[in-house]
């Protein structure tokens, strides 16, 4: 490569370089943009509770030096000779993973998030042998299948959010048949995922009840985001008035949480789904689940073709995400503010108007 070339692909981002997840800059080659692959220049990116875990070593697999992000919002400036579905100026975007086996059932039956050789958009190593690095970072080479394109005229920090909590939330209504009007849903936290699966499932016609452990975020669930219902799960009254009422019931919550209380929610047959990361057993008694038929499951992010849905949706609905936009030289605090649930409701970076 020469040395023009390959200063062009030098790029800097923002790495944590042990447990404390401090970030501050980190300056690293990517590969050259092989026949599959699409040269990005990172416009934004989303910040997501599994980006602290990750620079934290919350799970005990945290590979230093790491630059997180995976909802990656840029402009393409290279396409490989093989990318037929991208041009030079398109804004895309590129979510949790960047690498799959593409062979397995899981990557033929458009269910890649599954294959059990999917590589990560940051923390893995990419078939290359180079550490996977994300998008708090001035550029990213990724391979096509992991790109989706962004609607024209979508903001690319609203397009941001929708390419990991929203399609994390879009999935288990899609897969398990939830996406049909007039069911009773619950949302079980208000974070970023909580509050795209309170519009989402509203746009598909649901009764929608907040379930919180405080009222702190009532009149927001109720009058800004439009729930029809909110419960405090401390209050005991409420709680039983609500017994046997729910379809569904979104789980959100990232920490560890007594599940039984909402199980006693859900109608025959409903379903408790799990999006949120746990590194603690979750306990109950069996009798909770079996006298009601009850399911409890979990959903993983969601497809590159479910990605692409929930961006259509948006734009067709007119729907958007509340997002706080920052400057990369704030990303340390955005994390604070993260981890103490202080942000309405996703942090988005504006990467290219950072300095770095």
């Amino acid at each position: 490569m020469g040395s023009v070339e390959r200063e062009r692909r030098i790029t800097t981002g923002f790495a944590a370089r042990d447990p404390s997840g401090f970030l501050s800059p980190y300056t690293y080659e990517l590969r050259e943009t092989g026949p599959e692959d699409v040269y990005i220049r990172v416009i934004c990116c989303g910040l997501c509770h599994t980006d602290v875990h990750q620079i934290k070593n919350d799970l005990g697999v945290s590979n230093y030096p790491m630059v997180p992000g995976h909802e990656v919002v840029g402009e393409v400036m290279e396409i490989g000779e093989n990318v037929k579905k991208f041009k030079v100026k398109d804004i895309v975007g590129v979510g949790c993973i960047v690498g799959s086996c593409k062979t397995c059932e899981r990557c033929e039956t458009d269910r890649e998030q599954y294959c059990n050789n999917k590589i990560w958009t940051n923390n893995d190593v990419y078939t290359d042998g180079r550490p996977t690095q994300g998008g708090f970072a001035t550029a990213m080479v990724v391979d096509q299948r992991f790109v989706v394109k962004v609607p024209d005229g979508m903001a690319p920090e609203q397009a941001a959010g929708l390419l990991c909590a929203g399609v994390t939330a879009y999935s288990p209504l899609n897969h398990f048949g939830l996406n049909k009007s007039g069911l009773r849903g619950g949302i079980l936290g208000l974070g970023g995922i909580g509050h795209m699966g309170v519009k989402l499932a509203k746009a598909l016609g649901h009764h929608v009840t907040v379930i919180s452990s405080s009222n702190k975020k009532r009149e927001e669930a109720l009058e800004h985001l439009g729930a029809d219902d909110y419960l405090v799960s401390s209050d005991e009254a409420r709680m039983k008035q609500a017994v046997d009422s729910l379809d569904y019931i979104i789980d959100t919550v990232p920490a560890f949480h007594p599940i039984e209380l909402y199980l006693s929610l859900l109608k025959l047959d409903g379903k408790l789904i799990l999006l949120g990361v746990i590194n603690k057993p979750l306990q109950f008694v069996s009798p909770m689940v079996i006298l009601g038929r009850k399911t409890i499951t979990g959903s993983f992010i969601g497809s590159m073709k479910e990605t692409e849905e929930i961006l259509e949706l948006f734009k067709e609905r007119e729907l958007s995400s509340t997002v706080e936009v920052v400057k990369m030289d704030y990303i340390n605090k955005a994390i604070e503010r993260l981890e103490k649930n202080d942000v309405r409701y996703r942090f988005v970076v504006d990467v290219e108007g950072s300095k770095f």
